[in-house]
């Protein structure tokens, strides 16, 4: 279902950004040895496994190992800087929730400007619109602008909107982690649901726990390579140990 093959993603990053017309003219002035210097950050390197339909594969790995950009790149966020990615099925990506709201508008309105950024019709929104905000237990706080939520509330209403239907492949990065302990729960049972009804996924946590109790697979990425892939509970606790030296 998934194929990523040799996959390594390299960003340019500057010491040192023109944010204004007066350091650009500074810079004209600088000569070349005190210019900043171009870097460059390989956040994936040469990175290959396969995903097989009906799988749950869970990402381990310290903060900066590429977890987050190897999602990225298999849900089409992001371009690989060399190799190859091939997806055969639709995606749902829970990635950074709520990002495709406006802030402005209220929570009513960002069901529908969130729905469509997913791919989801007026109409079949409307049809769903009141299990949305059943599930999201947000029901009098729609006319409310979105600016005022907390990050949990935002959390729940777009966790709601994407996964008001079953997608063949669902990323899923970190969002079990957000909301109060009874959402943690009541979306790690949806999630759940989702995989007996034979959806693909892709999860990245840092708990270890989540990871052993819903992934039938691991793998471990460590400044971007990966380090070792297989069994769940020996991936887990060989990273487990790494950390722990």
């Amino acid at each position: 279902m998934i194929k990523v093959d040799n996959v390594s993603m390299k960003f340019n990053l500057g010491i040192e950004k023109n944010f204004s017309l007066k350091l650009f003219f500074i810079n004209l002035f600088k000569s070349k040895k005190n210019k900043p210097k171009k870097e460059t950050f390989w956040a994936l390197k040469d990175v290959s496994f396969e995903v097989k339909k009906g799988e749950v594969i869970g990402f381990v790995g310290s903060n900066g190992a590429g977890k987050s950009t190897m999602l990225k790149v298999i849900a089409g966020v992001m371009k690989p800087t060399i190799g190859k990615v091939t997806v055969n099925g639709n995606i749902c990506p829970m990635i950074e929730l709520g990002a495709g709201f406006d802030p402005e508008l209220t929570a009513r309105e960002n069901i529908y400007l969130n729905g469509a950024v997913l791919g989801y019709s007026k109409e079949f929104l409307k049809s769903k619109f009141n299990e949305i905000v059943d599930f999201s237990e947000l029901r009098d706080f729609l006319d409310v602008p979105v600016r005022n939520f907390s990050s949990g509330m935002t959390a729940r209403l777009a966790f709601s909107i994407a996964t008001i239907v079953d997608p063949e492949i669902l990323i899923v990065d970190e969002i079990l982690s957000v909301g109060d302990i009874a959402f943690q729960q009541k979306s790690e049972e949806k999630m759940k649901s989702m995989i007996n009804g034979g959806t693909t996924v892709l999860f990245v946590s840092h708990s270890l726990e989540q990871i052993k109790k819903i992934c039938t697979k691991a793998v471990w990425l460590d400044h971007g390579t990966v380090k070792m892939i297989g069994n769940t509970e020996e991936v887990c606790n060989a990273y487990y140990e790494s950390q722990m030296k």
